[in-house]
């Protein structure tokens, strides 16, 4: 699986970076999470810090474009992201 960023866009307001990918595989669609692990180590984060947002292959290629928010730190992602999308990320809010 190679991933490439295609654009990365700063947010400070937000603590974070927008950041569009490209993602060629050889088998099915990868899973949110190895994409999200891999998708962390290129870019030298924890992985607690990437949540990816949206993966879109076209039918019969082997290609994905996806994007995915890169935080400064877990704890503005758990401020900043809805629930269901921390829960897709399997990034856990801290008890309360």
């Amino acid at each position: 699986m190679d991933i490439a960023i295609v654009n990365e866009d700063e947010n400070p307001m937000l603590h974070r970076r927008d950041v569009t990918f490209e993602l060629v595989h050889e088998d099915a669609t990868p899973e949110r999470l190895s994409v999200r692990d891999s998708l962390a180590a290129k870019l030298n984060k924890d992985s607690k810090e990437v949540v990816v947002r949206d993966l879109d292959t076209k039918f019969g290629m082997r290609k994905t474009i996806g994007t995915a928010r890169v935080y400064d730190g877990p704890q503005y992602a758990q401020d900043i992201e809805q629930n269901y999308m921390l829960n897709r990320n399997k990034i856990a809010a801290d008890e309360e």
